[in-house]
């Protein structure tokens, strides 16, 4: 339902993830950090991570998207920092050493892999002590909500009724941050990404793009604002 323009659309898309990543990032401001995005594709977050003067190693299955990842990366000038690896989330114990990691990215994953809990398992054995994971997960609510807008009312009927949302590659906050808790990490954080950005049409949305982003970063943490929104958003932490 993405009907804003490209500018405006990116930038909604990510600024509370990136709101979050960039606290983490400052509060080690003057240490290099080892990162892994998993399923990173062409690096919308590796590169701009890199460029701050962390060493990133994307992991994805598309050969496609590492190719994209490397040229873009060159033309940033942190090529040496940006590593790819092909692979999927299911391969990430045998990809990455144990405790290889400060920070483990891991967004719009877990609804395509075979075993979130062992990808999940993975990143945390992937963690240092103190380390932390990004987990971004699709909601079935917000999925509910689009849905039903769209006219799809069985669909939207059948979400909200599933009890298992693993089930339908679906999450919402009790059973994402289940998921997170049961492989060994403090769940710091909970926030919903794009709360009205998808369904808000696109005229209004243009007119005043500074309104809406900051609607989206001031209603992220605020229930049940955040668990209507299209993704949910989890910091957690490996307890040092």
């Amino acid at each position: 339902m993405e009907r804003h323009s490209t500018d405006t659309a990116s930038s909604v898309r990510t600024a509370v993830i990136w709101a979050a990543l960039r606290r983490e990032l400052d509060r080690r401001a003057g240490t290099a950090l080892d990162v892994i995005d998993v399923g990173g594709g062409t690096g919308g977050f590796a590169v701009p991570i890199a460029v701050s003067g962390h060493r990133v190693t994307v992991i994805d299955a598309s050969p496609d998207a590492l190719a994209s990842l490397a040229r873009r990366s060159a033309d940033a000038g942190v090529a040496a920092r940006v590593t790819g690896l092909q692979g999927d989330g299911d391969q990430l114990a045998a990809l990455i050493e144990p405790a290889a990691a400060d920070m483990v990215l891991c967004h719009s994953v877990l609804e395509q892999v075979d075993d979130p809990a062992a990808v999940m398992a993975s990143i945390r054995a992937a963690l240092r002590p103190g380390g932390v994971a990004s987990v971004v997960v699709a909601n079935r609510y917000g999925t509910a909500l689009a849905r039903a807008l769209a006219g799809q009312l069985g669909s939207a009927q059948a979400l909200l009724a599933e009890p298992d949302p693993a089930a339908r590659r679906r999450y919402d906050v009790d059973s994402v941050t289940a998921l997170v808790r049961a492989a060994g990490f403090e769940v710091e954080a909970v926030a919903g990404v794009r709360v009205v950005a998808d369904l808000v049409p696109g005229a209004q949305a243009d007119a005043d793009p500074a309104g809406m982003l900051g609607f989206e970063l001031a209603a992220a943490a605020v229930p049940p604002l955040r668990d209507i929104a299209t993704q949910l958003h989890v910091l957690a932490r490996v307890q040092e």
